[in-house]
């Protein structure tokens, strides 16, 4: 459902900026795509779910491309997302969760991690490629990093980096919720 929503609020930010470069109104715009100006209201406002032949229509009358509607351009430079926009990608049984809010692009890309982790409760994680590393920053709480079998604490404040590259798990400590941001940094080239 948050994703259709996300999808929706960037096709109506999309027709939004797309009809104002144009320079036509709700009214224009509607009468040369054959569109009712209400439809063209809720849109705009990210409500309703228009057809694709209402999308075909719009996009030739604004001049773009239908998935120009549809997608982010790709020459912003700043993405901000939401963590109750992305579904959680592991969960335990005790609540705790990690939600990969996004990757970067470019020859060595970078995870960005949103974790929760109850107390007690462990992730373990398998080897990565050669040349991977990981952080950990700990906004609340404490947990414990196990790489290679030897146990950091890591609490409220503090960072800890390790290379990936080997067996390491992260597990819940203390008495209330661990919540970490977790960054995989990725060697240059084909992950």
């Amino acid at each position: 459902m948050a994703e259709a929503e996300a999808a929706l609020r960037t096709l109506a930010h999309n027709v939004r900026a797309a009809r104002t470069r144009a320079g036509l109104s709700l009214d224009e715009l509607g009468r040369r795509a054959k569109v009712s100006k209400g439809a063209l209201v809720g849109l705009e406002k990210a409500q309703g779910n228009p057809n694709f032949a209402t999308l075909v229509r719009l996009a030739d009358t604004l001049g773009v491309s239908v998935s120009a509607l549809l997608e982010g351009r790709p020459e912003e430079r700043v993405r901000v997302v939401s963590a109750d926009a992305v579904m959680p990608l592991w969960k335990g049984e005790r609540g705790s969760e990690a939600r990969l809010m996004l990757t970067t692009g470019g020859p060595a890309a970078t995870e960005v991690w949103r974790w929760t982790l109850e107390p007690g409760e462990e992730y373990p994680s398998h080897p990565h490629q050669a040349g991977v590393t990981e952080t950990v920053s700990v906004t609340a709480g404490q947990m414990v990093l196990v790489v290679d079998g030897a146990e950091y604490p890591v609490e409220a404040g503090q960072t800890a980096t390790f290379d990936g590259d080997t067996a390491h798990t992260y597990r819940g400590s203390g008495d209330g919720t661990c919540h970490l941001i977790m960054t995989v940094h990725l060697p240059p080239g084909p992950a």
